[in-house]
């Protein structure tokens, strides 16, 4: 049987220390089909972006955060998918617009 806490436990050490050692972060944005905007903070490990923390603004206006310290809930979760900004449809925001909406 898979133990669960210990798989979320682990998922959590991951992404905190990814986030308390970071040195380099990337910041993007990305605009869903239900006129949603996605934030992302994201930073390298092992050749590959990996976010750390996404906010959800929905186009309702509620807003959705997920980390190391909120995995998830009943509207979504941290993504476990690594980013690829040459691929997927981002855009670049300043680490300032980011923690504007990350603090709301």
């Amino acid at each position: 049987m898979v133990d669960l806490e210990r798989i979320k436990a682990e998922s959590v050490a991951y992404f905190r220390a990814l986030d308390e050692n970071a040195t380099l972060r990337h910041h993007f944005r990305h605009a869903d089909e239900e006129g949603g905007l996605w934030y992302i903070e994201a930073v390298p490990d092992r050749g590959e972006l990996i976010v750390i923390k996404q906010a959800e603004l929905t186009s309702a206006g509620q807003l959705h955060r997920y980390s190391w310290e909120y995995l998830e809930d009943e509207h979504g979760c941290l993504t476990d998918q690594a980013i690829d900004p040459e691929e997927d449809p981002l855009e670049a925001v300043t680490v300032d617009e980011f923690q504007r909406v990350w603090a709301r």
